[in-house]
């Protein structure tokens, strides 16, 4: 019995180095610095909230694009007509800067949030979880500066949007 605890005892540093050794990098995730960016965009994202009529009014635009970030799925079944997309999930710096090239473009951002009458192709999510936030706060971070959020909530019936997709008739 002593020779077995003897054996543990000498094999216990040995163990604790290889598992040093062995411990990952710390991941690439930075909530503090997330949450500072959050915190310098709050004041320019409150001025860059525009009613339907400025928001249609920028999209005759050339140099506005209309972004829509939700799903492909959804996407593909129901959005904005002119509307571009690219999967929240999918910005990085690359896949931003090819549908993005200047980052002088204005950029149209609006949800689900932003359209009521259409639960199913426009779920409203709860309000401080709506992507409208993350989409700003990342094509921020990303360098993307000239970007307004529809802040008006429209029946989907309201004559002034056009939508498209496989979902509309």
């Amino acid at each position: 019995m002593k020779t077995i605890i003897h054996i543990i005892l000498v094999l216990i540093p040995f163990a604790m180095q290889a598992q040093k050794k062995s411990k990952l990098p710390k991941s690439k995730v930075d909530y503090h610095s997330f949450l500072e960016i959050s915190e310098e965009i709050m004041q320019y994202r409150e001025e860059r909230l525009v009613s339907l009529e400025v928001f249609l009014n920028y999209m005759t635009d050339d140099n506005t694009i209309l972004l829509d970030t939700r799903s492909e799925a959804a996407y593909q079944r129901k959005h904005l007509k002119g509307a571009i997309h690219i999967n929240f999930s999918d910005f990085t710096k690359e896949e931003l800067a090819k549908h993005i090239p200047s980052k002088d473009t204005r950029i149209l951002i609006y949800c689900n949030n932003n359209i009521d009458g259409d639960p199913v192709h426009f779920a409203s999510k709860i309000a401080p979880m709506a992507l409208n936030i993350p989409t700003f706060i990342n094509l921020y971070g990303y360098g993307y500066k000239n970007i307004y959020e529809l802040s008006s909530l429209v029946m989907v019936k309201d004559k002034r949007l056009q939508f498209t997709g496989t979902s509309v008739k």
